[in-house]
């Protein structure tokens, strides 16, 4: 799911390397979830999103001004589940507002904002 490999192509066929990153979105990798609920959890800096530490309980959050068809990665490389909460006001999936969407240890899930509204789909890895 993460793109980075993408560059590349985009670069031979002539695009500048900052054209080619923003197609491609940012990347952020290392990042330790933090807080146990939706008001302490950790901002996601990037497009694409490497959690390497997710203690018991503990979460990112989406951003709060999506645009319709944004795109977020979130790959759950810790030990515990990760959760997953949209901005304050918003819901994923089917989700009660606020609730957060749990991605398993060894996971990644893309997340796709709906139009008009603080709503994400989640799409899970396998």
């Amino acid at each position: 799911m993460l793109m980075a490999n993408s560059l590349r192509p985009m670069m031979a066929a002539g695009l500048a390397a900052l054209t080619a990153k923003a197609i491609s979105g940012t990347v952020s990798d290392q990042l330790v979830a933090t807080g146990a609920t939706q008001g302490t959890a950790l901002a996601l800096p990037s497009n694409n999103n490497i959690i390497v530490t997710t203690a018991a309980g503990t979460g990112v959050i989406l951003p709060a001004n999506p645009q319709p068809g944004d795109e977020y990665v979130v790959a759950n490389l810790g030990a515990n589940s990760l959760s997953v909460y949209p901005a304050a006001g918003g819901a994923i999936n089917n989700i009660a507002a606020n609730g957060a969407f749990a991605v398993g240890a060894a996971k990644t899930a893309k997340f796709i904002a709906r139009a008009g509204s603080l709503n994400w789909v989640a799409l899970l890895s396998a």
